[in-house]
């Protein structure tokens, strides 16, 4: 696995697929977050409000998005992280995250970031500001 300071722009990280979203996930997020409400966790209640069922927290599908960095974190942190929701992800899509490095400038590495679905539907676009220790 190549360093994070020795990426150049253009080049990017390992994509991580996620596990298709189940319920369960739904679930434990909202305890986690304490987000209760139905429409994430509850068919009629999402249907009531006009979804065609459950949808995942916008927040849990930002959330997996910084996994794409866990493997970094020794070489420092997530300074600042925007992102635009773009679409709804509901039970059973795989996402598939990724970051491609827009700019190195010392030891502040700007990515653009993204969660895709398995249509490849964007679901959230965005960009993450990676600070270095170096």
């Amino acid at each position: 696995m190549k360093s994070l300071v020795e990426l150049q722009a253009g080049e990017s990280l390992e994509n991580v697929q996620l596990a298709p979203v189940t319920r369960l996930d739904l679930i434990k997020y909202a305890g986690a977050s304490g987000d209760y409400n139905p429409i994430h966790t509850i068919d009629e209640e999402a249907e009531k409000a006009g979804l065609p069922g459950i949808i995942a927290h916008g927040m849990w599908t930002m959330g997996n998005l910084a996994k794409l960095f866990t493997p970094y974190y020794e070489e420092g942190f997530i300074q600042d992280y925007q992102i635009r929701f773009r679409s709804m992800v509901f039970l059973n899509d795989v996402l598939t995250l990724k970051a491609t490095l827009k700019e190195n400038m010392d030891n502040k590495l700007n990515f653009d970031v993204e969660a895709v679905k398995q249509d490849e539907t964007v679901v959230i676009k965005g960009t993450v500001q990676f600070l270095t220790y170096a």
